[in-house]
């Protein structure tokens, strides 16, 4: 087994030798040339090396004489989980006037929805369908952190998620790659604005590249098994879009793709990213990642692991510090490794470059200005407006919401309802339990005057216990109106909380089957990090509504939604299943020679025990109005490669209250040379109306948006494209069709091409 790894290391650095000198690499600046024309050996591994400095929830906790001493020495680069001015300042002054070359330390932290303001979580904000959230989002966690020291966020993850049992679902945007695109463009753009050397900004962080969210089964880290047509059209597309945004660097992935390590994937690390994309930043390994390998079973020991990561192109080693440890001897045995070493030390050095350390190395890290942006009022204001943007109302019979003021009695039963810890979700940065604002308290305060509030906890998401549900069936039975608050806890969604069943956990569905079972009006109001399974609650409840976990602001949004303050006007980013078996299960799937028909008497692709639906599809959300559509108009019949066509539909708000419409524009190549999708969304606005108004809203293609991956090209292929728009995948309310006169070669994913928007006050 040995003899076989040795023999496969020696191929791949023998193939690594060959293409060292076309390897792409950034143009190094004369201070960078140098720097490394100065650095032993070990100071270029040091540079490469990234050491925890703390916990996720402890940092600093791991700041020690013996890691200062590592860092005078010039044998850390980067450093994760440290944060605070005071904190940073110390350990960056050891490093830029304590060591022998000065060079400054990056500082990296997970900050994936918020610094120490906490936003909703990243698949909440998705269900905006509003970038300008996300980049919102970005943007206040930028300055914060960026205050407090930190230069570097792991995120955005924009890991496509057709899976939702996968756990970190929630960090991600959902099953879409067009939507997941527009995300992390937005994210991208918040996190390191114009110029990464300004105030405010910090590096942002791709991850985790790539098709980590096309695990088996849905079990994180499981192998990715999937064609090379949906590897570059689903799971690529966002990747691409972060990388023509300017990600300033890439996190490589824990899974295999067709059996290849992501640490170990040089064609995918070096050929497409670097070389076919011409994306020039440093990859970071996920923690433990290059270690990973000799499990993975493609490398004997830490030394082959090393040598393998570092020719795929990883040059960031996280936490296994087998770069500092290994390369050394390997490049002394095999010196062809000695370029992909410096091409490694001048990409991190270009990033420190292009965050300005090298000119100022503290960077906006003050202790005052941290004191004054750090949840300021500004910062909580837009984390409500995000949560607010975030909530989806999934249904609403008989007008049960908002809250008729005639509700004397309400019973809010659930024990989420007063969990605010839940609500900063499974990453929370800096983020803490006081900061949160709970649905509870919010409710008491926003009720009208001379309503009554009980709660009842009834059953918890982390327990079978159900001595708790007869009090709260109690209350119920007393109330006007319930509001029965169920779903997951901030724990069993996220990494590594992958669930085989994703109906309610705990005695929840018990609790809401003994709540209904009074007869008393319910509006369910779910609080979760991904879909959840809730058949029976839509079957039965009049009314659901979408919260997520919402941040430091939850509780206000969600109370201002229910009482109707504000109308909810998001929308699902990822399907609703009906069975737990039945995944996964996207709105974007192939139609099949037989495609699935409500008559189980005919042999269709479905399950018998089951509708051919999902239970609430992509795209769906409700409003507490109603939206009619005219017809739509399509400017030209034939469009050639490099031209465009412009689509438009007016819109108008046919009900007594102002509310948003999200208007989906979705597509279909209905023959072509391969099975095409039967829907695939290619645009989306937001758009708000007072009642009686109307705007129409217009989208802008190109054929570029509709080539097919063929055989390492995207091709543009002759021939009609069907294209509908409305409400959500389901729900189509116009159709229209054009043709591509010609065939054509694209040179992006189609599915990354963002489709130019506008929107119009019709008179």
């Amino acid at each position: 087994m040995v003899g076989k790894l040795m023999t496969a290391l020696s191929i791949a650095l023998c193939l690594t030798a060959a293409s060292i000198a076309a390897e792409p690499h950034p143009p190094a600046s004369h201070r960078i040339e140098s720097l490394l024309a100065r650095m032993t050996i070990e100071e270029k591994l040091g540079q490469l090396t990234q050491l925890p400095g703390g916990r996720q929830k402890a940092v600093n906790s791991r700041i020690d004489d013996a890691l200062r001493e590592r860092v005078r020495r010039g044998q850390v680069g980067s450093l994760l989980n440290v944060a605070g001015a005071d904190a940073t300042r110390a350990l960056q002054r050891v490093a830029v006037e304590e060591s022998r070359l000065g060079i400054p330390l990056l500082y990296a932290l997970d900050i994936i929805h918020g610094y120490r303001t906490i936003f909703p979580v990243p698949l909440a904000m998705a269900a905006a369908f509003d970038p300008t959230v996300s980049e919102r989002a970005a943007r206040v966690a930028a300055v914060e952190a960026s205050a407090a020291g930190v230069h570097w966020t792991f995120s955005p993850m924009v890991d496509v998620a057709p899976d939702p049992r996968w756990g970190r679902i929630v960090e991600g945007s959902g099953e879409d790659p067009y939507l997941g695109s527009a995300m992390a463009v937005a994210q991208v753009r918040g996190y390191q604005g114009d110029d990464l050397a300004m105030p405010g900004t910090i590096m942002a962080t791709a991850k985790h590249f790539a098709a980590y969210g096309a695990a088996l089964g849905g079990r994180d880290y499981d192998s990715a098994e999937i064609s090379e047509r949906t590897l570059n059209e689903i799971h690529l597309p966002p990747f691409h879009a972060a990388a023509a945004a300017g990600a300033g660097s890439f996190m490589a992935a824990f899974n295999t793709v067709s059996g290849l390590p992501m640490h170990a994937n040089r064609p995918l690390l070096t050929g497409l990213l670097r070389g076919q994309w011409t994306w020039q930043g440093p990859v970071v390994s996920d923690w433990m990642g290059v270690a990973e390998l000799i499990p993975h079973g493609v490398a004997g020991n830490g030394a082959e692991a090393a040598a393998l990561a570092l020719a795929a192109g990883v040059d960031i080693d996280m936490s296994s510090e087998l770069y500092f440890t290994q390369l050394r001897a390997a490049v002394e045995r095999d010196p062809t490794l000695l370029p992909l070493l410096d091409h490694a030390v001048r990409r991190v050095l270009a990033a420190k470059e292009r965050l300005g350390l090298f000119d100022d190395p503290y960077r906006g890290a003050d202790p005052a200005r941290e004191a004054a942006v750090t949840l300021s009022a500004e910062h909580r204001a837009a984390a409500r407006e995000a949560a607010l943007r975030s909530i989806v109302l999934l249904k609403n019979e008989g007008g049960v919401l908002p809250i008729a003021r005639t509700v004397r009695r309400v019973a809010v039963i659930g024990a989420l309802a007063d969990d605010s810890d839940s609500q900063l979700g499974s990453w929370r940065a800096l983020g803490r339990e006081e900061d949160v604002r709970p649905l509870l308290a919010a409710l008491r305060e926003r009720l009208p005057e001379g309503a009554e509030l009980v709660h009842e906890p009834g059953a918890s998401p982390h327990s079978d216990d159900r001595s708790g549900i007869p009090r709260a069936v109690e209350a119920a039975r007393r109330a006007d109106l319930v509001l029965l608050v169920v779903g997951e806890d901030f724990d069993m969604s996220g990494e590594a909380r992958s669930r085989s069943d994703l109906s309610l956990p705990g005695a929840q569905q018990a609790l809401a089957d003994a709540v209904l079972d009074t007869g008393k009006p319910v509006a369910v109001v779910l609080m979760n990090g991904r879909p959840l399974v809730i058949d029976r609650l839509a079957a039965r409840a009049p009314a659901i509504l979408e919260t997520w976990f919402l941040g430091v602001e939850a509780g206000p949004a969600i109370a201002d939604v229910l009482i109707g303050r504000a109308a909810p006007g998001g929308r699902l980013p990822v399907s609703f299943p009906r069975a737990s078996g039945a995944l996964p299960f996207t709105y974007n799937r192939l139609p099949s020679g037989r495609p699935a028909d409500p008559d189980i008497t005919r042999d269709t692709v479905r399950y018998h025990d089951l509708p051919v639906t999902p239970l609430f599809p992509f795209g769906h959300g409700l409003s507490y109005t109603s939206f009619d559509y005219g017809s739509l108009a399509v400017d030209r019949a034939s469009v050639a490669p490099g031209e465009s066509v412009t689509i438009s539909v007016t819109v108008r708000n046919a009900g007594r209250v102002a509310g948003d419409e999200v208007v989906q524009l979705y597509a279909r190549d209905p023959v072509a040379s391969v099975s095409r999708p039967v829907q695939e969304l290619r645009g989306f606005r937001r758009i708000a109306l007072a009642p009686g108004k109307a705007k129409r809203v217009s989208f802008t293609l190109t054929p570029a948006q509709f080539a097919i991956w063929d055989d390492g090209r995207w091709r543009i292929e002759p021939g009609e494209i069907q294209l509908m728009v409305g409400s959500s995948s389901a729900d189509i309310r116009s159709r229209g069709a054009f043709r591509i006169a010609a065939e054509g070669e694209g040179h992006a994913p189609a599915a990354a091409l963002a489709t130019v928007t506008r929107e119009e006050t019709v008179r």
